[in-house]
């Protein structure tokens, strides 16, 4: 399928040259969405894998492990308290920093202290505080992430949302390896130096707490996005409650009331379901096809990390030259087609280069489009009044695919076998580029454009 009008730039939106391309990634705002992905990435594997590698050297049972999965619930329906980011104060810090930066201390003050209480717990003795921690561990990540998303999207113009997201996510992928391999590394450490292990583990998490204050720091050194102080001075009057339920409903009927809304949010949901569908079944293909343990953690996440880190830059570098439309094309093809490596790779058969192959091309590729995605998100969220709820809501949209759309790729695998399978999950995307060229015809990404010069205080 081919869109010969994406590869225009269109008049609003002149080309930008390569340097300034790149040199977007030395804007002081795109620095600070860096540094506050590492932050968000950070607590993520100190409730997860982590914290289960501290259960199970403790002797904790596999089944209790196993229901410490339900630890990640805060992360899937953090859009049903997004309205209180948006609406509410937060005392003292709200006045003294603004609406954005005031909420993004405060949770990262509470997330410093549920690292700290789950610090101080004892997994082989009380399981069950183990699980509050962890659980007051996610909550508070996720009510970072969403402060930390609104922050982004109000903070950088559309030319920039995408740099600021392979920023964000490279230095979120940081973040989760200072709490996962660092972490560990840490804890032998302190065991090296005579400690009881539950004092290393415990010293570990007390160091990664302290780990939070280089986000805290970002956020106290960045400046409050003008869009979030207007919106706040436009509702000074309101009530709490009043502002809350302007949040929530402004959310839903703002976004519903747009052209093409139905088509947007399938759109939403499709554009990253061949990606994710065949991402599902790539640890049991790769063990399938023979390779170690060893093999997997080298190759598919050492390998694969460095891929994306790469593609994530080239990403927000193509979204800095050419337009949202141009880009989501070139990211839903690049993503879907990917997958071929794949099966090209199950008629190879057991062989280490060819697997570092594939997988660097289908997260090179990958990457690619999230980062496209993402600022794609971003640009829907047009007000300031709403923008972490509506983005939160839009996050819950496309989790649609990766986690409810993608359940039966196991199944299509086991009567297809791997190289059809593979072909099939490229097909998968073809619903997605048709309302790609749906929506532009439609003039979609002209009005997003429209709306985002539009001046602040019009």
């Amino acid at each position: 399928m081919t869109a010969p009008e994406t590869v225009k730039q269109s008049a609003a939106s002149p080309r930008a040259s390569w340097r300034e391309a790149w040199a977007v990634y030395l804007q002081p705002r795109v620095l600070i969405v860096l540094v506050l992905g590492f932050s968000s990435g950070l607590p993520l594997a100190l409730s997860g894998s982590t914290l289960l590698v501290w259960m199970r050297e403790s002797g904790v049972d596999l089944g209790t492990i196993g229901l410490f999965a339900l630890v990640g619930t805060p992360y899937t329906l953090k859009f049903l308290w997004a309205p209180l980011v948006d609406a509410l104060h937060v005392p003292l810090l709200t006045k003294w920093l603004g609406r954005r930066r005031g909420w993004l201390v405060f949770a990262q003050l509470l997330l410093i202290a549920a690292i700290m209480l789950l610090a101080v717990t004892d997994p082989a003795k009380s399981p069950f505080y183990v699980a509050l921690g962890a659980l007051l561990v996610a909550a508070a990540s996720a009510t970072q992430d969403i402060v930390v998303d609104a922050f982004r999207v109000e903070s950088l113009p559309e030319s920039e949302q995408a740099a600021g997201m392979a920023a964000y996510v490279a230095a979120y992928r940081v973040g989760m390896l200072i709490s996962t391999a660092g972490a560990l590394f840490l804890v032998s450490g302190f065991e090296a130096t005579g400690l009881t292990k539950s004092i290393a583990w415990m010293w570990g998490y007390i160091a990664m707490a302290a780990m939070v204050l280089i986000g805290m720091i970002a956020a106290l050194v960045a400046t409050e996005p003008e869009q979030s102080r207007r919106a706040a001075e436009a509702t000074s009057g309101e009530s709490a409650l009043t502002r809350v339920i302007g949040a929530a409903v402004g959310a839903f009927t703002e976004f519903l009331t747009r052209k093409d809304v139905w088509a947007v949010l399938a759109f939403v949901i499709l554009y990253k379901f061949t990606d994710s569908f065949s991402g599902t079944m790539t640890a049991p293909f790769v063990i399938d096809l023979g390779f170690t343990r060893n093999d997997y953690a080298a190759i598919v996440k050492g390998v694969g990390l460095a891929a994306t880190l790469v593609g994530g830059f080239a990403g927000g570098f193509l979204a800095r030259a050419w337009s949202l439309e141009a880009c989501l094309w070139t990211g839903g093809v690049l993503q879907a087609i990917s997958n071929l490596a794949f099966a090209w790779l199950a008629y190879v058969g057991l062989n280490q280069w060819a697997l570092a192959l594939a997988i660097t091309v289908e997260n090179f590729t990958g990457a690619i489009g999230t980062v496209i995605f993402v600022a794609y998100l971003s640009s829907l969220c047009q007000s300031p009044l709403h923008t972490a709820t509506q983005y939160a809501l839009l996050t819950a949209f496309a989790a649609i695919g990766r986690t409810y759309l993608s359940a039966g790729a196991g199944y299509v695998a086991q009567a297809t076998g791997w190289p059809a399978f593979f072909v099939l999950s490229v097909l998968v995307a073809v619903p997605s580029l048709i309302l790609l060229a749906w929506l532009q015809r439609r003039g979609h990404f002209d009005t997003l454009r429209r709306r985002d010069a539009v001046p602040a205080d019009a």
